[in-house]
Formats: structure tokens, C-alpha cells, sequence
């Protein structure tokens, strides 16, 4: 017997953040630098982050807040799915946010891609539901990188910032809403942008050694970031739309990684893209890793910017380092 092929529907989101706000102002007194060099460098005003707040608690909220969006239950979520590269337990924090949110019937499970990976969370979530496999996938994309940023590194702390954001996906017999996507990764990069382990070796009695150390905080070269995502993403964008059958005309939306302002409107630029057309919260949230997009695309559903049946693109790029696009159209 034919297996029906299945299509896929982005139906609602959520986000969520801490009500801790550090601006520039404060930054200025915690390390050398001003608002003028912040903004103009990097488009960013003000980062939230976490006090008292764990990594599942924003993911939680931004889920609970996506699945009440979309008219459903928490039992009525067969699976999901975290990206984040700040779990509050190396094992893993996907299935501690199934229990609070009282997911009894989903499988969940982490996915590891830095700032790429609501991207490829989407993506993998899409396999599913196109399979007929799940019908209700959470896709959510949370970080907590206050927790591992030098706050006397004034090229790395001035970037980053807490938050979460979530998605319903849902499996369709009727419509197909994720038009395309492409994903890539570059191993050689590795060294652009870590989070890196350093350990030392220990004697286990005589004939024995292992290695321990810990994770030290990011680190940059932040002028390769930028010549890679500048150079990649436009490209990464028109595979996902020659694969979509689309141009880039046809485009109402484009949400990029919230990495820079200078990013943003770079590959806009390489790409035709009016100035209009592309959604910017940088300057509220900084830099959220995984979490970035789905807080951008919420933000502008809620404002009611975003409307069912526009056309988004949306691109991440990272750490591994790794990059992707999906292009999909909005709601049922």
C-alpha cells in the first residue's frame, strides 16, 4: 500500500525571557565600552538575562505559550524537540521540559547546533510529521550564554543574551507549508567560535589516566564570523529557494540569526531584500543563539506583522560552524 505523503504546518509561537535587562549604560561600568560603540558596531541596546531563571524554565514558558497559541493541550504533543547549546544538565534538558510541561505522551530529546539550531530543530521536526510518524511536534530553540560569557571581554559579552522561543509544527493531509530547506556545516571552522573543553590528564593509580577539566567561556574571531555569514547565508537562502520554487520577490518576510545588525542588513543587501521586509529585535535581545528566531517570529506575529499565508525565510548560522535556511508559509 502507497504511503500518503504528508505535509507540514508551522500553526503558532511562543516566546519568553527574563525581565533582567542589562543595556549598554550598565555594561559600560562592568567592562570598557559605551553605548555609542555597542550600537554602532553591533545594533544592540540591551540584552535580558537570567537571575534566578534556569535554561527549562524560559523553554517551558515559551511552549506553553506556543501551544496554548495553537488551540492544543499539552497531551496533545507527540514530540520535542530542544535547541540549545546551554542545557542546565549536560545529559540533556528536552525531557525535563516534557515533565513540566506535563508532555506525558511526547518523546523529547536535545539538539546541538549553536545559533543554527531552530533551523535544523524545524528541519528534523519537519521528517516526522512528514512521515506520518508524529502529528504535533513543539520545536523550541533556548539559551542561557550569560552563563558562559567573560564579563571582561568586551567583544564577547556586549553580544549575548537569555531567552526562548517555541513553535507547533503539525502534520497535514491538506497543505505543505515548509517549502524548502538546505543545511550545511564547515568542521575546518571550528576554531571561529567556541565554547570550548580544557582538561588535564590525571593518573588513575599506575597504569591508568583520564582527563578532567570544564568548559571554559566563548570565544570569537569575530571578524571570520562575519565574512562567513555575509558569504554563506545569501547563498544557503537561495538553495532553500530554488528548492521552494520560489525568488526572492516572492519573499515577504526574511528572520535572520539575531547576530548583528551589520549581518542583517548585509546579506539583505546581497540578496535584493528591502530593508522592510526583514525582522530586527536585535537591539532588545542581543544575541540569543537559538532561541533568536523564534523570539523574532513571535514578536512579529503578536504584533500582528506577521499574518497567515505570508512567506518567511529564515536563515541561522554559528558556531561548528554550521548554517541553514527554511522557507515556509505561515499558519494553517
Amino acid at each position: 500500500m502507497e504511503q500518503i505523503k504528508r505535509g507540514v504546518t508551522i500553526i503558532s509561537s511562543g516566546s519568553a525571557t527574563s525581565p533582567q535587562i542589562l543595556d549598554n549604560h550598565d555594561l559600560s561600568k562592568i567592562v570598557d565600552t559605551s553605548d555609542d560603540w555597542i550600537k554602532t558596531r553591533t545594533g544592540i541596546q540591551k540584552r535580558h538575562i537570567c537571575s534566578s531563571e534556569s535554561l527549562c524554565d524560559l523553554a517551558v514558558k515559551a511552549g506553553e505559550k506556543a501551544i496554548l497559541n495553537a488551540g492544543l493541550t499539552s497531551e496533545d504533543i507527540d514530540m520535542i524537540i530542544l535547541a540549545t547549546s546551554t542545557p542546565d544538565d549536560l545529559f540533556g534538558s528536552a525531557s525535563k521540559v516534557q515533565g513540566m510541561l506535563g508532555a506525558s505522551r511526547a518523546v523529547a530529546f536535545d539538539l546541538t547546533a549553536a545559533c543554527s539550531g531552530f533551523v535544523f530543530a524545524l528541519n528534523t521536526a519537519s521528517q516526522f510529521l512528514r512521515n506520518g510518524v508524529y502529528q504535533n511536534i513543539l520545536v523550541v530553540g533556548a539559551d542561557c550564554l550569560s552563563r558562559w560569557v567573560d564579563w571582561s571581554d568586551r567583544t564577547t559579552c556586549v553580544l549575548f543574551g537569555d531567552g526562548a522561543g517555541a513553535v507547533v509544527c503539525q502534520s497535514s493531509e491538506e497543505k505543505d507549508n515548509l517549502l524548502g530547506f538546505e543545511m550545511c556545516s564547515n568542521g575546518t571552522l571550528n576554531g571561529c567560535l567556541n565554547l570550548a573543553f580544557t582538561g588535564e590528564t590525571q593518573k588513575l593509580g599506575n597504569n591508568h589516566q583520564v582527563t578532567q577539566g570544564k568548559y571554559n567561556p566563548i570565544t570569537m574571531n569575530g571578524r571570520e564570523v562575519y565574512r562567513f555569514a555575509v558569504n554563506k547565508v545569501p547563498e544557503v537562502i537561495e538553495k532553500a529557494l530554488y528548492k521552494a520554487d520560489l525568488t526572492t520577490e516572492k519573499i515577504d518576510w526574511l528572520i535572520l540569526h539575531q547576530a548583528n545588525q551589520r549581518i542583517l542588513d548585509a546579506v539583505a543587501e546581497r540578496l535584493n531584500i528591502p530593508k522592510w521586509k526583514v525582522i530586527s529585535n536585535l537591539s532588545e535581545y542581543g544575541n540569543t543563539s537559538a532561541a533568536s528566531i523564534p523570539i523574532a517570529l513571535d514578536e512579529a506575529v503578536s504584533k500582528g506583522k506577521i499574518r497567515t499565508g505570508d512567506t518567511i525565510v529564515t536563515s541561522g548560522f554559528g558556531a561548528g560552524l554550521t548554517w541553514g535556511a527554511t522557507v515556509f508559509r505561515w499558519g494553517f
